[in-house]
């Protein structure tokens, strides 16, 4: 087969955010428009020129579609051989364990994690080098730099190919290894913990649900929970991938989990996962474990784990995350780091072996098995502790605040706010924050206000502009930034921290406990006046 090349203008805007390059369902629809990023990324890449490419997402509506295209240009574009998720699918956990495990040069994953599918949802491509973790921003910038100049993608005329059976098949000189999604995960997650002591759990009345909204989870927890594990089929809600995830919101937390929240007071234990199964969610009865915390008993109680039994050797948090970890850090003797939002600030750290452990608040947790977040890793880590310290998920958070102070913690979204008007509120605190040094929020003396910038430890590479931090020593901190993982206008998310050191005070409510510092952002910010809005969209 000879490949075709087709003349292509560029598309305004293709820059990869956060995590990838996100649009609505009917801009990746337009013709040329998904070809012109995908070239791209093959004209930055030459490593992928003759070597091994991981291919796969998270199932939602376009995927396959995408996968056929993606293939004809691998083709085109010299790939020597792709790795494929059997139905086009494979979790973004899984895409990393895949490429590390084939020593593959990179990995393309389709998927827009936690954002709405169907025909009107979401849509999101996002390339991984051959350590199995998201590209860094010299890479990312390199393709919308090219994406801005394209003028043709390579591809070849030939049939789809049938993508749902494992086995061997070819397109023109390229080998294809269509492959079960699920194996190598499952295999891998079953060297890092107690599966006897687990199994002994789930057979001993242990009452569990585990909601894969309808993601691509649902099949990797079937097959650890319900045929490695031995758990009854029940412990499954919503375990069937579907491209518009049923209709719902495939984002793990309370507000959009509403029916196993509901199902949480005759439950031991409740756990969610997102869209491309790289989040997590975990409950217990009558409580919603922060991620914040989360990442904080995972790290305090690492060594229960049979992957982690020699200690681990650093945490990093992403900075609006909560300082619990830190603690946890301090306590154990090793380094806790704090990086921008995004997982990509935590390959170096992992690769260098700086860190073990890593999370950050909006519900990511992971280890460097993989170099991505991983739901259903720190879900088998919470039924772990649970199975070694038989005690309920209250009364370990209970413990652990009493060991080391409780980190009061919450965000607020303001979700699809008008850009310019993202903006201004931004603009407004930022021009506040050298005067505001010194100044009180609810008895609290303010220490630092800056603009967040980090210089990575291994390599040196800088990255400004992360967030606006206002820090009231170790007491207390509110942070503002816009969200690059949306797909409308612009998400403002403010992050709010209180430590409490007192356990006869840290059974509170936490809203009431951050009282002060949700006043004090609406003061500085004028969300609420400048949306018009009673107030944000998500609080969790």
């Amino acid at each position: 087969m000879t490949p075709h090349s087709i003349a292509i203008t560029p598309f305004q805007g293709q820059k990869p955010g956060t995590s990838g390059l996100r649009k609505k369902v009917a801009e990746f629809q337009r013709p040329g428009y998904l070809e012109a990023f995908v070239q791209s990324l093959f004209d930055t890449q030459p490593a992928l020129r003759g070597g091994i490419m991981a291919l796969g997402g998270d199932g939602r509506y376009f995927n396959r579609e995408a996968v056929q295209i993606i293939l004809r240009m691998a083709a085109a574009n010299g790939v020597g051989r792709v790795i494929l998720g059997a139905g086009g699918l494979l979790s973004t956990p899984a895409a990393s364990a895949v490429i590390r495990k084939y020593q593959a040069q990179g990995g393309i994953v389709l998927s827009a994690s936690h954002n709405p599918g169907g025909p009107d949802g979401d849509f999101g491509i996002k390339f991984n080098t051959s350590n199995g973790g998201p590209a860094p921003e010299a890479v990312t910038e390199a393709i919308y730099q090219r994406s801005q100049s394209i003028e043709r993608y390579l591809t070849l005329d030939a049939a789809p190919i049938a993508l749902d059976k494992p086995g061997e098949t070819s397109l023109g000189d390229m080998a294809i290894s269509i492959i079960d999604p699920v194996a190598d995960h499952a295999a891998l997650l079953q060297t890092l913990f107690d599966f006897d002591a687990i199994r002994s759990l789930l057979r001993g009345g242990f009452r569990m649900r585990f909601d894969g909204m309808h993601a691509v989870t649902g099949p990797y927890a079937r097959r650890v929970l319900v045929d490695m594990l031995g758990a009854p089929e029940d412990v499954l809600m919503n375990a069937q991938p579907l491209p518009d995830f049923g209709g719902g919101h495939p984002d793990p937390n309370p507000a959009h989990a509403e029916e196993l929240v509901a199902l949480m007071p005759g439950l031991d234990f409740g756990a969610a996962s997102d869209g491309d199964g790289d989040r997590n969610m975990i409950l217990g009865p009558g409580i919603a474990v922060s991620p914040s915390d989360s990442l904080a008993v995972l790290a305090a109680n690492a060594r229960l784990a049979p992957g982690y039994a020699n200690g681990i050797t650093g945490i990093a948090r992403s900075m609006p995350t909560s300082r619990a970890a830190d603690a946890v850090a301090a306590a154990l003797g090793i380094p806790c780091f704090e990086t921008p939002t995004g997982w990509k600030f935590f390959g170096n750290l992992l690769d260098a072996g700086q860190i073990t452990i890593c999370g950050e608040e909006s519900y990511g947790t992971s280890s460097n098995h993989v170099r991505e977040k991983d739901g259903l890793w720190a879900v088998l880590f919470w039924l772990n502790i649970l199975a070694k310290r038989r005690e309920p998920v209250g009364a370990i958070l209970a413990q652990h605040w009493r060991q080391y102070g409780r980190h009061y913690y919450s965000r607020h979204d303001y979700e699809a706010v008008d850009s310019a008007t993202a903006q201004a509120a931004m603009a407004q605190l930022a021009q506040a924050l050298p005067g505001l040094v010194g100044h009180d929020i609810g008895g609290l003396t303010i220490t630092q206000a800056d603009d967040f910038a980090y210089t990575d430890p291994v390599d040196g590479s800088v990255a400004k502009g992360q967030g606006l931090r206002v820090i009231c020593g170790d007491a207390a901190r509110v942070v503002a930034r816009l969200s690059g993982t949306g797909t409308e206008g612009a998400t403002v998310r403010l992050y709010f921290e209180r430590f409490e050191a007192d356990p006869a005070r840290q059974q509170d409510d936490v809203q009431t406990t951050l009282a002060p510092l949700i006043d004090f952002a609406e003061n500085q910010l004028g969300l609420r006046q400048r949306t018009g809005r009673p107030g944000p969209d998500v609080i969790t």
